[in-house]
């Protein structure tokens, strides 16, 4: 008999979902707008406070929604975070800008400000101030916000935070996707919560979010006939997947709790593993949800020199998920051409690193299977 898969993240529902859609169903609320859309994001609001928020068909919509606002067009340069999913960089391209990619500084893993400092110098020396800065907030652990934003403020940049990994993170006491002047947020199947797919745009103020709903409803005038005079998208989060989001709303607290305890778990198995260091906050400032425990391993240090790849391959034939951290957007195939501005952080972090499973709906089996497997192999 094969052993049942230990999934990297699943989805993981807390049994009011139902209620939410069996509403939007009962009242014949099925078209991308209704009371599950309004509660939703009135849900998030007041979660994450005094912010404007859209949801959306996803987080990417919500990112190209975000340069679009901020005044991105073709040939611009956006600065953005390489140690990323694809995500992050995609929509850059969908306004026909030009990316450069800023390497991680390896305290969060996230953009490096001495770097994003220099990018920005080079960028004015070649007379094309960027128009914004995208910083992901890797793995749910928060970038260093102050010194970021600082520096966007100095130079009068916008500032987006992907913070689709970190819906509950916090930087001293204020909660990722709300330092920027726009935030991102992702509810796909493997993220904190989930509507299935779809994600949301924090915006400062009501204007701007109506703004981003006018875009992500086809831009229709109003008139009586469909009229447009802009370009828009179809990029609204159906009534039926925000019903989901509302019930997920009810367990976010549960859901950040137990990754976290996740995350104190690896810590607990590593801490006398000579060169393997788990993610974790570098002072008290920092709260991460960890919606992905990670590790990075010095294989010279390790028992008898062992690597990230060798560890994944032991997980894997016990039918356990794990996966290497995401491969650097300067190091893509699609974006070989972009510039990069940086050390070898990033590539380092790539070469050595690896996510293990961290779902809310990790059992106590689960564990104990997991932790069998990496005592055996070390």
């Amino acid at each position: 008999m094969s052993l049942e898969k230990i999934w990297l993240s699943s989805p993981h529902m807390g049994g009011k979902e139902l209620d939410f859609i069996h509403s939007a169903f009962d009242e014949n609320w099925i078209a991308p707008l209704g009371p599950n859309v309004i509660g939703f994001e009135k849900d998030l609001e007041e979660y994450l406070g005094d912010k404007s928020v859209a949801v959306l068909s996803s987080g990417t919509a919500a990112l190209h929604l975000s340069l679009i606002l901020a005044g991105v067009e073709r040939d611009d340069f956006v600065l953005c975070q390489s140690m990323t999913f694809s995500a992050s960089a995609n929509p850059i391209t969908y306004c026909g800008a030009n990316p450069i990619f800023i390497d991680s500084e390896p305290e969060t893993w996230n953009i490096c400000p001495l770097a994003l400092k220099q990018a920005i110098d080079f960028a004015i020396a070649n007379h094309k101030k960027p128009k914004a800065v995208i910083v992901v907030h890797l793995y749910g652990m928060p970038a260093k916000m102050q010194e970021i934003k600082t520096i966007c403020d100095t130079y009068n940049i916008t500032l987006i935070e992907d913070a689709a990994e970190a819906l509950g993170s916090s930087y001293a006491n204020q909660a990722c996707g709300t330092f920027g002047d726009f935030g991102i947020l992702s509810f796909n199947g493997n993220k904190i919560i989930t509507t299935s797919g779809g994600g949301a745009l924090v915006c400062k103020d009501r204007a701007t979010k109506e703004r981003s709903i006018f875009l992500a409803t086809q831009a229709r005038d109003v008139a009586p006939h469909y009229q447009h005079s802009e370009i828009g998208y179809n990029y609204r989060l159906s009534n039926i997947s925000a019903g989901i989001g509302r019930g997920q709303m009810l367990v976010l607290e549960e859901h950040i709790a137990a990754r976290r305890k996740m995350n104190e778990f690896y810590r607990e198995l590593f801490k006398n593993c000579s060169g393997v260091e788990v993610l974790k906050e570098p002072t008290e400032d920092y709260y991460s949800n960890h919606w992905l425990s990670a590790i990075v391993i010095d294989s010279t240090k390790t028992k008898g020199n062992w690597d990230k790849e060798e560890l994944r391959l032991a997980l894997e034939k016990e039918n356990i998920e794990s996966r290497p951290l995401w491969k650097p957007m300067h190091l893509q195939p699609v974006f070989k051409d972009a510039p990069f501005v940086g050390k070898t952080v990033a590539s380092d972090l790539f070469a050595t690193g690896l996510c293990l499973p961290s779902g809310s709906n990790l059992t106590d089996a689960d564990k104990l299977r997991i932790a069998a497997v990496i005592k055996k192999f070390l």
